[in-house]
């Protein structure tokens, strides 16, 4: 059954992004571009069909595939290229290799061409179909060859079966994982091994996937050249758990193209989708004799649908996942608007101006008076009975017995948790987008920071402003978790927005460091917060 939409619209001016799926049509309705499409829609996109081919299908067995022909096929491209562009594309079902290349051969020509004069990124994601649910072939040829993709696609999305078609047998995680690895040295691209319908190889209790990030535009360095396990929870009827749904292949990468098409960078796009077909499958319900095809709900806004991310390579941070930090302040309903400065001169000028939360941050490693500033300010914030926090410099803070520290992601990696914890100190984490989201509040923090919404120059950020669309999806899904701070070039102008999005509290920087009176600007954008 699907699921009532609740959320409001995230518009917020936006117009609907178009979305392509290079796919075959199912005349079941369950998966291809049919699947394709209703995904798009439901993910608030305007979703464009090139058919490779058309099948004779039902829920219990594929009867007959037959594929277009090249005239047919690069018409399509062409006559959608021509009016409808798309922000990005899903590649299904490809008959055969010959169809494979010239697509291929489609992308590197036109879409490059297409991108480079409008100086654009198209995302392309790629699910290498050949079986169907039933267990029918699909492909007219033994076995794809899909190096001439090489370089030219963003995420490539094989299950068990297709994987070992394409690289060699696994036996076990660890093979699967080497096997993704090998994948996408061999494709240039990023992989996710889906290891939902694995059969319990992997684990029977959690849909297990492995995300292999070769490479991915506007991602954070930390998280580039990593390995994740995604391990999402088994739902649904018990005939579901043990048979798999129709379409969830094909419902998954074209709901990653669709997210990353309405501005979220690939690890974001890889957790909402399986969030997403997480969902579906809890609501699916079999309308023929065979499978269920993955229902298409909303936009998921439930953290039960979203994956448990673990770092399959080296990551210290994970063996303090059980720690637990304590709230921000017992007494103080919420943050407030949180000032962040470089200077121990303005914390005290804020703290007499009546700031209650505090962030000192001196990017500066290696400034001389470092431990002395940091011991002034931890005694400013006594003083005052002020929540104070010290940004990165996590030894000292700890040393000075600091109320709180504030860690960026990648001190996940490097900071230890555990003796962080163990001292009293509340810890704040920056995230930029769902996947650093989920992983900091794994960490159970006592606030969560989500950046940074619009253009900033108080610090060099590797991704793009998240924008307020973004932002209010975030709340939506992490309210009610910890405190919720958003920052990145607030001020007076853009704050009334900020505040419609219901986030908990702003932190701010030029708006108070830059202003000629930094304590006025400071209570005139805390009246304006809470009378927004």
């Amino acid at each position: 059954m699907a699921l009532a939409s609740t959320q409001p619209s995230m518009d917020l001016g936006c117009e609907k992004p178009i979305v392509w799926t290079i796919a075959g049509s199912d005349s079941g309705g369950g998966a291809g571009i049919q699947a394709d499409l209703l995904t798009m829609h439901a993910l608030e996109a305007h979703g464009c069909s090139v058919i490779t081919s058309v099948t004779a299908q039902n829920s219990v067995a594929v009867d007959l595939v037959e594929a277009v022909s090249d005239e047919m096929l690069l018409a399509q491209l062409d006559s959608l290229l021509s009016d409808l562009p798309p922000k990005a594309i899903k590649i299904g079902l490809l008959s055969d290799q010959q169809q494979l290349e010239r697509v291929a051969n489609w992308l590197a020509i036109d879409l490059n061409d297409y991108q480079k004069r409008h100086d654009v990124t198209v995302a392309v994601i790629v699910d290498p179909v050949m079986v169907a649910s039933s267990g029918d072939k699909l492909n007219l040829a033994n076995r794809l060859d899909f190096t001439p993709f090489k370089g030219l696609i963003t995420l490539i999305t094989p299950n068990m079966f297709e994987l070992q078609a394409l690289t060699q047998p696994i036996d076990d995680l660890q093979q699967a994982h080497l096997a993704g690895q090998q994948l996408a040295a061999l494709l240039q691209t990023n992989v996710l091994v889906k290891g939902g319908d694995n059969g319990g190889l992997w684990h029977q209790q959690y849909a297990q996937d492995i995300f292999v990030c070769r490479q991915a535009e506007r991602t954070s360095p930390l998280h580039q050249q990593r390995s994740f396990l995604l391990k999402g929870p088994r739902v649904g009827e018990q005939q579901y758990r043990q048979q798999g749904c129709h379409g969830s292949g094909c419902t998954l990468s074209s709901a990653i193209a669709t997210v990353m098409a309405h501005g979220f960078v690939l690890h974001d796009a890889v957790v909402v989708a399986k969030a997403f077909v997480t969902q579906g499958i809890a609501c699916a319900i079999a309308p023929g004799q065979g499978h269920a095809p993955v229902e298409k709900t909303r936009w998921p806004d439930s953290l039960a649908y979203f994956p448990h991310i673990d770092v399959l390579d080296d990551g210290p941070w994970m063996s303090a996942a059980n720690v637990n930090f304590p709230r921000c302040n017992d007494q103080q309903a919420s943050l407030g608007v949180y000032p962040v400065v470089d200077e121990v001169s303005l914390i005290a000028t804020l703290l007499d101006a009546g700031a209650k939360t505090i962030q000192l941050r001196i990017k500066q490693n290696d400034d001389p008076q470092l431990s002395e500033k940091i011991t002034e300010a931890v005694a400013l914030g006594n003083r005052h009975q002020a929540s104070l926090f010290i940004n990165d410099h996590w030894q000292l803070a700890i040393a000075q017995r600091a109320f709180g520290i504030h860690l960026g992601q990648e001190d996940l990696y490097q900071a230890d948790l555990a003796a962080i914890a163990q001292s009293g100190c509340r810890l704040g984490l920056s995230s930029h987008g769902y996947f650093e989201a989920l992983i900091a509040l794994q960490v159970k923090p006592s606030y969560l920071a989500l950046g940074h919404i619009f253009a900033t120059t108080t610090k060099t950020m590797p991704s793009t402003p998240q924008g307020l669309a973004h932002l209010s999806r975030y709340v939506q899904l992490f309210s009610g978790t910890v405190p919720l701070v958003a920052i990145g070039g607030i001020d007076a102008d853009n704050l009334s927005l900020v505040k419609q999005t219901q986030v908990d509290d702003i932190a701010v920087v030029r708006a108070v460091t830059q202003a000629a009176c930094p304590a006025s600007a400071y209570q005139q954008l805390s009246h304006a917060w809470q009378e927004a």
